[in-house]
């Protein structure tokens, strides 16, 4: 009879197989075959079917097939921060952080859905194993949405900056643009992460326990999350490593259940990080053994875990520490979203089974990653109008240790472009015949040494010798520095000094670099420092040698490209800061505390390098007015600010109109001031342009301690209208009543 069932099993999944969808109703008379059922009932009649065993298998990442079913192997763990990655070529943008910096979301939807586009183009494509194997799959780990609270943290390229609004309608746009907008199926599903309270050391987080206030919590560390659920509808949440108050935050049922299901609306499947429930035994040491753990995890919400520490479950339910219930929920769960992925339906059916292979890698799509690029780079310092470069320069010194890496590209969680143009080969393009570029290093890598395959680094004293003899024979000296994602990421193994496990102990540049640009600046010649890396850097020092300072982050495949085009004029850079840049690592609070005192533009209070949402432009604006509909609101109305901002200049420009609310009393808990809208607009030279904003009264809330809920207090509020956190230009207050 085995033999039998098992024979029929092949012989049904074989068309499977070759097309990468299931057969339909009619041909297999299952109920939850039939597309025309409703969802819940087709999902039941297939969870009813399965065994015990393959139910519990089902909870794992890599998810085995069930033949007699012609259910497929499938495999939860795919990536997309900013591109498919780990999966081969694809087009890829730059990294989550510089998305940030574009104040975009649009263009950031846009980005997203191309990137869908391309996973559905790979798990379709004749011959793929169509979500077997891990990271082909249309079930992504993406977007990181954590609050970078510290600069210091490797990983805080992978987010969208320091501040809870940007990051919420940045990070609704992408699961909007990757999720799709078809009311039956979804294009791929998303998953926001690191739920919750997450952002280093990256040397401990398998047994750190973040500590913060209620008020932190609720009005830093959750907003973005929240927006993700409730506006988003975000399909799949992750649970971070950490434990957050003593309570592992994958088997936290305050996180987990009372908040994000009860309080949010969650309908979707929450998973684990990879290893996060071996975690509890064996870093957190807070369960004697893996079946324990697993029954944490279970109860307290967690429905797939990344890894296989659900295989535990079998004896838990022998033991009576889970019941068929328990088990039913989070298995329910998971088929919804493969339903709606349209994996058991006919092709036909599934709008996004349409798309061909050739979609993925396409010149439109590299034309986007181009433009995300552009819009990312933000110029932090012009002086003299070093920048652009002059139209009668004969020649260029490029030098710097990334100017032809790729990896400065690509940050990390990425996939592998097909042509990347490298900072150098950008400015070599636009350069042309008539610009002689000379290239010279300059100074190792400070990962030089460990470089995977390189050859013996060159001295420095030579490499010194050659970038200045390059930089005086040219013109103009543009210095490619900063740091890579070789030595900030996650659980990096790094050892060299100013990084620590992928973190970085201070924010100097490294000393090379710093001494090497000195002597640049020492020839006479104008130096334009280009930056690359993921975060802040304390460039006070170097910034004032230099004429002209781009931050480039890690700006994707077409960065090389996106850089020389704002190098040279061709785009107007309007990139906004999404983070701090600090004066010295010396300003910041210890890197584990976890509250949010001195941290962030909210709460600190001295001076800064460069303030949140700072950037400049080849163009000058003035902000002429800022009306509102009205001078009274309550807690449930919108307010509307008109802003009037005319471009002042001979050229072209975009400025990003930023609306903050100022807290009312310095000397509290409030934050300084928070952000509570914004607009990236064009205005064409010498007109002027009146954009209306929508600000929520409720962006005026704040936790409250005492009551345990948010609320909006009454009185006057000062709504900030300026081109920055520290640039404000126009004031309006209101008054918010019962």
């Amino acid at each position: 009879m085995k033999v039998v069932s098992f024979l029929q099993g092949i012989l049904f999944l074989a068309p499977t197989l070759l097309t990468g969808f299931p057969l339909s109703a009619q041909d297999h008379g299952f109920p939850f075959r039939d597309p025309s059922l409703p969802l819940d009932q087709r999902v039941d009649d297939l969870v009813g079917r399965l065994t015990l065993e393959e139910k519990i298998f089902q909870m794992q990442n890599a998810s085995p097939a069930i033949p007699r079913l012609g259910i497929p192997a499938y495999n939860w763990w795919s990536e997309c921060l900013h591109g498919v990655g780990r999966n081969g070529i694809a087009t890829v943008f730059p990294q989550a952080i510089g998305m940030a910096a574009t104040w975009n979301p649009d263009l950031i939807r846009q980005e997203a859905s191309v990137i869908a586009t391309e996973a559905r183009a790979k798990y379709q494509a004749p011959g793929d194993t169509a979500g077997h194997r891990v990271y082909q799959g249309l079930t992504f780990y993406s977007p990181n949405i954590n609050i970078f609270r510290d600069p210091r943290w490797g990983r805080g390229q992978e987010t969208y900056g320091e501040d809870p609004f940007l990051t919420g309608r940045i990070g609704v746009a992408f699961v909007q643009g990757l999720q799709g907008n078809d009311p039956k199926y979804l294009k791929v599903v998303a998953t926001a992460k690191h739920y919750a309270v997450h952002s280093g050391p990256e040397s401990s987080r398998h047994s750190f326990d973040a500590w913060c206030s209620n008020r932190d919590l609720f009005d830093t560390y959750l907003p973005a999350f929240e927006a993700l659920v409730r506006e988003g509808k975000v399909v799949s949440v992750m649970g971070a490593y950490n434990l957050y108050r003593g309570i592992p935050c994958c088997a936290n049922s305050y996180l987990l259940e009372e908040i994000l299901r009860k309080r949010w609306g969650f309908k979707g499947y929450v998973t684990t990080d990879c290893g996060a429930l071996w975690d509890i035994w064996h870093g957190h040491k807070l369960q004697p053994d893996g079946i324990r753990s697993a029954v944490l995890g279970l109860k307290a919400g967690s429905d797939l875990v990344c890894g296989n520490d659900y295989d535990y479950l079998a004896d838990a339910c022998k033991a009576g520490f889970v019941s068929k219930g328990d088990i039913d929920r989070s298995v329910t769960r998971l088929f919804e979203a493969r339903f709606r992925l349209g994996m058991f339906d006919p092709p036909g059916l599934v709008p996004w089974a349409g798309i061909p292979p050739d979609s993925n890698n396409t010149a439109a799509n590299r034309r986007l990653a181009l433009q995300v690029a552009r819009e990312s780079m933000v110029l932090l310092k012009n002086d003299g109008h070093a920048l652009p470069l002059s139209q009668n320069l004969t020649s260029i010194a490029v030098v710097g240790p990334y100017a032809d890496m790729v990896s400065v590209l690509l940050g990390n969680y990425n996939g592998d472009p097909e042509n990347p143009v490298t900072l150098l080969q950008g400015i070599r393009n636009r350069a042309g015949t008539q610009v002689q570029v000379r290239f010279a290093p300059g100074v190792q890598a400070p990962e030089a040494s460990f470089l995977e395959g390189s050859r013996r680094p060159q001295g420095n004293a030579k490499l010194r010798k050659e970038a200045l003899e390059a930089a005086r024979q040219s013109d103009v000296i543009i210095f490619t520095g900063g740091i890579s994602p070789l030595l900030e990421g996650e659980e990096l193994q790094v050892k060299i000094p100013g990084f620590s496990g992928g973190d970085r102990t201070t924010l100097d540049l490294p000393t090379e670099q710093s001494k090497l640009l000195a002597s640049l600046a020492a020839t006479g010649k104008p130096v334009i420092l280009v930056l690359t890396n993921g975060s802040a850097l304390s460039i006070g020092k170097e910034a004032k040698d230099c004429a002209a300072v781009v931050k480039a982050w890690y700006p994707g495949e077409e960065g090389g490209n996106a850089l020389a085009d704002i190098l040279f004029g061709d785009v107007n850079p309007a990139g906004r800061l999404p983070v701090t840049f600090y004066r010295s690592v010396l300003d910041l609070p210890p890197f584990e505390s976890y509250s949010m005192q001195g941290r962030t533009y909210r709460y600190f209070h001295g001076e800064v390098l460069y303030p949140f949402g700072y950037g400049l432009s080849y163009s000058s604006f003035e902000y002429e007015k800022a009306e509102t509909d009205r001078d009274r609101y309550s807690a449930g109305d919108t307010i509307r600010v008109s802003v009037t901002v005319k471009n002042v200049s001979n050229r072209d420009g975009e400025e990003v109109i930023q609306v903050y609310v100022k807290g009312e009393n310095a000397d509290s808990l409030e934050p300084v001031r928070t952000l509570a809208g914004f607009s990236r607009i064009a205005v064409a030279a010498g007109r002027d342009r009146t954009v209306t904003l929508a600000i929520p009264v409720q962006a005026f809330r704040l936790y409250n301690q005492e009551w345990g809920e948010y609320r909006v207090e009454p009185g006057d509020r000062t709504l900030e209208i300026g081109s920055s956190s520290a640039d404000i230009r126009l004031r309006r207050i209101i008054s918010v009543h019962r």
